[in-house]
């Protein structure tokens, strides 16, 4: 390539294809907005993650750190926290892959456009032989970067659905923001803990993060007895939410599954069905009440924590021409297998370089990005997508073309499609089975 790969992101799987690139000989420039590498898993450092550190370090990342002789690899079957893998594996990576010849690693530069060198998203010519373009805010201004190909691994943190049911904020959100908070509040921290202690707290999202924090809640409950709960549910029940419980391929998942079936069933937490929230307003007394578009009403509210999920961000490839699922908003060719509608949990085909390329030669969306709304990514997916993304970049068709990816069964998915029908979701146990003494532990 006469000119770098351009990588967005230096998280775990933009680092990885950097990684990747550097075994390949390819000149390599990591665009990243945050201050250091994984910084957006910085913001959830408390959180433990379900996969052993043996899931953890890409193959090729893991290669270059052993031969520096500088790494100490961790214990492969330890469960580290988001903290403890950055500061034991992204960050080591990233100032090794800084310290190479052909590597750039770049920190504050978020990149604000992506597109063809001197055309516009109608031009045809020329778009397959010129290079791209990134328009990138740095600390010392705007600049613009030629590449020959552009691989976004950007992720969807830092962009969270929001508390409203629509799918935009509810009237008002925007207004209480500083009472809401997305995503896992790291209550193990006193400060943390003092604004939740003793409160009424909303819950509102149904996934592995709204799990983790009512089992915190409940935990935070026997050192303040008067904290409540009131998780806002948008189905009408929990379906197989809580998981493959003991026979989960991942046990960290499974135990979480246990642990917030437990909490759910407690005197701590009250459940509220089909709460889809229309409005949050202050009451006189400065506490929040919350309304559901169907007139069920919440008051006396302290603290919402919405763990939604996140959602990706396009805006800045509005230049380039995408091949996107219109629902997830993923690459199309994974919509099915990813969708909470249709797929088996863990069921995810092998893919790489030909499901990931967009219409517009030499862009791949690849990581969290690449599933768009949709959960359940592991960052083994995403290692493997870049492995065979870069080796196609490096012209080795043969090794981009043998993809391999096996994925724990979860038991867990949403049951998207049985939204209002209850009894549909019950006869089937969902799309993976339910376990039938889970919701009851």
């Amino acid at each position: 390539m006469s000119r770098p790969l351009a990588v967005i992101g230096a998280g775990p799987v933009g680092l990885a294809a950097a990684a990747h690139a550097v075994e390949r000989g390819l000149e390599v420039v990591v665009l990243e907005a945050g201050p250091d590498a994984g910084a957006a898993v910085g913001e959830w450092g408390h959180v433990r993650l379900f996969s052993a550190w043996r899931e953890l370090v890409d193959p090729a990342a893991r290669r270059l750190l052993k031969a520096s002789g500088s790494w100490s690899a961790p214990d492969d079957d330890a469960y580290p926290t988001g903290r403890e893998w950055r500061d034991a594996y992204l960050r080591p990576l990233a100032r090794l892959l800084a310290a190479t010849d052909g590597v750039e690693v770049r920190y504050g530069s978020r990149v604000t456009g992506v597109g063809r060198a001197g055309r516009d998203l109608l031009v045809d010519s020329g778009r397959e032989t010129d290079p791209f373009v990134l328009h990138v805010a740095t600390p010392t201004g705007p600049e613009r970067l030629m590449a020959s190909a552009v691989v976004d691994a950007s992720g969807t943190w830092g962009h969270p659905n929001p508390l409203g049911a629509d799918g935009y904020p509810a009237v008002g959100e925007p207004d209480h923001a500083d009472r809401l908070h997305h995503g896992i509040p790291d209550l193990d921290d006193p400060e943390v803990a003092a604004r939740y202690a003793g409160k009424h707290v909303a819950v509102a999202g149904k996934g592995a993060s709204a799990q983790g924090v009512l089992v915190a809640l409940a935990r935070l409950a026997r050192q303040a007895p008067t904290t409540r709960v009131s998780w806002l549910l948008r189905r009408p029940r929990l379906g197989d939410a809580f998981g493959g419980g003991d026979n989960d391929q991942l046990e960290q998942r499974g135990r979480l599954g246990l642990d917030a079936a437990a909490a759910a069933a407690s005197r701590v937490v009250t459940h509220l069905p089909r709460f889809r929230t229309e409005s949050v307003t202050a009451q006189p007394d400065g506490r929040l009440r919350i309304v559901s578009v169907d007139g069920q009403q919440l008051d006396d509210v302290d603290e919402v924590v919405v763990a939604t999920g996140f959602r990706p961000d396009h805006t800045f490839l509005s230049e380039v021409r995408l091949d996107l699922d219109p629902a997830l908003g993923c690459v199309r060719a994974l919509a099915e297998q990813v969708h909470p509608d249709h797929h088996s949990c863990g069921d995810v085909s092998p893919h790489g370089f030909r499901e990931l390329a967009q219409p517009e030669p030499g862009l791949y969306l690849v990581g969290m990005k690449s599933y768009g709304r949709a959960p359940s990514f592991l960052a083994m997916t995403g290692f493997e997508q870049v492995r065979s993304v870069v080796a196609a970049l490096a012209g080795d068709l043969d090794a981009a073309s043998q993809v391999e990816l096996v994925l724990p069964a979860t038991g867990v998915c949403d049951g998207a499609a049985a939204f209002d029908e209850p009894d549909a979701l019950a006869a089937t146990g969902g799309c993976c089975g339910t376990p039938e003494a889970l919701a009851t532990r």
